[in-house]
């Protein structure tokens, strides 16, 4: 009898933890059960890969992008889904084009990009030695090698080296600007976007999109573009008034409404048609698109 008592209690127990297991993985499969995960991860932890459905993505899950994708499963998807949207609705997408992207970050946009196929090549641009480092893996494990071009190196308007601020735990804010919020500054090799274009193999009339995500380095990269703005490629970006001073900020609208008459500024909900000349030089950040 004693026996027979010993192992129903052993059953007890491992059903107990199946048991316990089962609502574990309840939890832990919701939007707020991910969050508490992810959010107790210790600094151990340096990498973990998010099954996210049609690809994978590597992450850091100290990094607020990480975070985001293994609670979302994707980082601002719907931004590309409605940037291209748009521009196939106003005839601007050419298949065969080349997607020329400022910011690269760990991929997350890049792989979004390449997945939809509306680019047959993309050359990506990235600053951050703790994002290429992610950026070329992501590209690697999705099998994208072969269409994405990686340049390890900001996009300025000289060449030479740039003091890059990086951020501690939001990795895609940081910025040659230290008001971005870096607390650490390196030193990482900067290109004019021409000359980038051209150790990648790309024409100034292959690029059919530019997206631009410098964290207030925009002005700079500008500069160093007015081929493609000649051509009038769209270019979408976040526009940061606050990062700019108010006279840079005035010469930016200025120089990009010398090339463009017509913009798209995207809110979560709305997109407002304006004129480039019209466009706000205060306020909070907002991604707009430049075509027309």
């Amino acid at each position: 009898m004693i026996k027979a008592s010993h192992w129903t209690g052993k059953t007890v127990k491992r059903r107990l933890r199946k048991l316990r297991d089962r609502l574990a993985t309840r939890l832990f499969d919701t939007a707020m059960g991910r969050k508490f995960l992810i959010g107790g991860i210790g600094p151990r932890v340096l990498t973990m890969t998010v099954d996210c459905g049609d690809h994978s993505m590597t992450v850091s899950p100290s990094d607020y992008i990480g975070r985001k994708v293994f609670r979302k499963g994707h980082f601002e998807r719907d931004h590309v889904d409605r940037l291209l949207a748009v521009l196939r609705e106003r005839g601007l997408q050419r298949r065969g084009d080349v997607l020329l992207e400022l910011g690269g970050n760990i991929g997350t946009q890049t792989v979004y990009f390449a997945l939809s196929g509306a680019y047959r090549r993309i050359v990506t641009i990235e600053a951050d030695p703790r994002n290429i480092k992610l950026l070329t893996h992501n590209i690697i494990q999705n099998r994208l090698e072969n269409r994405v071009t990686i340049m390890a190196c900001a996009a300025g308007d000289r060449l030479g080296q740039l003091d890059f601020f990086q951020h501690p735990s939001n990795h895609g804010k940081s910025s040659a600007l230290q008001q971005g919020g870096g607390t650490s500054c390196i030193s990482v090799p900067v290109k004019p976007v021409m000359d980038i274009l051209a150790d990648a193999g790309v024409e100034a009339s292959q690029v059919g999109l530019v997206w631009m995500d410098i964290e207030g380095y925009e002005p700079v990269a500008c500069r160093s573009m007015e081929a493609l703005m000649a051509r009038r490629v769209p270019i979408y970006m976040e526009f940061t008034p606050a990062f700019y001073r108010p006279e840079e900020a005035s010469r930016l609208r200025q120089q990009l409404a010398g090339f463009y008459q017509t913009c798209l500024v995207f809110s979560d909900d709305r997109q407002i048609e304006m004129r480039v000349i019209d466009l706000p030089l205060t306020g909070a950040q907002f991604d707009v698109l430049f075509y027309g």
